[in-house]
C-alpha cells in the first residue's frame, strides 16, 4: 500500500451499504470505525468488482478512508444537516496514523492526502474538483488549502502517542 485518501462521504452521519462499498474505513458521527467491503490489499490490483473505488484515478495502492456526513456541503462555511463531529474527525486521525504505522507509511503530502488533494495533483482524472476534504467544522478557522497540512500534522501527532504505548 502506497497512500491513504481521506474523504468525507456526502451521505448522513452513519455509514450505507453503498459507502461500504467504497471506503475501506469509514467513521460515523460518534467516532465508531466501520469496516468497508474490500480490505485495502484489494486495492493493490484494481479489477472491477473487486475494490474499493474511492479515488477516480488514483485507486491503485491506496487505503480509502471516509468521514460519514457533509450532506448539502456546498462551500467552505456552509454546511448541510451533517457536519463532521471533532469526535469523528479525532477518531478518523487517530485511524490514519494506526493505518500509516500498519503499512510502514511516513505521513508527508505524497502518502496522505484529501481526495481534494489528489483532484489538484491529478487533474486529467474524475477525482478533479471534488471538494472533500476541504472544511472542517470543528476547526473551523483552518482554510481550504491548509486542511491537507493541517490533517497530515494531527496523524504525525496520533503516530507519536502510539509509539509511547
Amino acid at each position: 500500500m502506497k497512500r491513504i485518501i481521506l474523504h468525507w462521504t456526502g451521505g448522513g452521519y452513519y455509514p450505507t451499504a453503498v459507502e461500504k462499498e467504497y471506503y475501506h474505513f469509514l467513521v460515523d458521527a460518534e467516532g465508531r470505525v466501520y469496516k468497508g467491503k474490500f480490505r485495502p490489499e484489494d486495492n493493490l490490483v484494481c479489477k472491477p468488482h473487486s475494490y474499493a473505488a474511492h479515488t477516480g484515478g488514483g485507486n491503485t495502492g491506496s487505503i480509502g478512508i471516509a468521514l460519514c456526513g457533509m450532506q448539502g456541503y456546498k462551500d467552505c462555511r456552509v454546511v448541510g444537516k451533517y457536519p463532521i463531529t471533532l469526535a469523528q474527525f479525532e477518531k478518523a486521525m487517530k485511524l490514519a496514523a494506526y493505518i500509516a504505522c500498519k503499512y510502514k507509511l511516513v505521513v508527508d503530502r505524497t502518502t496522505v492526502m484529501t481526495h481534494y488533494e489528489f483532484g489538484i495533483k491529478h487533474p486529467a482524472t474524475s477525482s478533479y474538483g471534488k471538494p472533500d476534504i476541504t472544511f472542517i467544522p470543528a476547526y473551523p478557522w483552518v482554510s481550504k488549502n491548509e486542511v491537507g497540512d493541517f490533517i497530515r500534522s494531527k496523524i504525525r501527532w496520533y503516530k507519536t502517542k502510539m509509539k509511547e504505548v
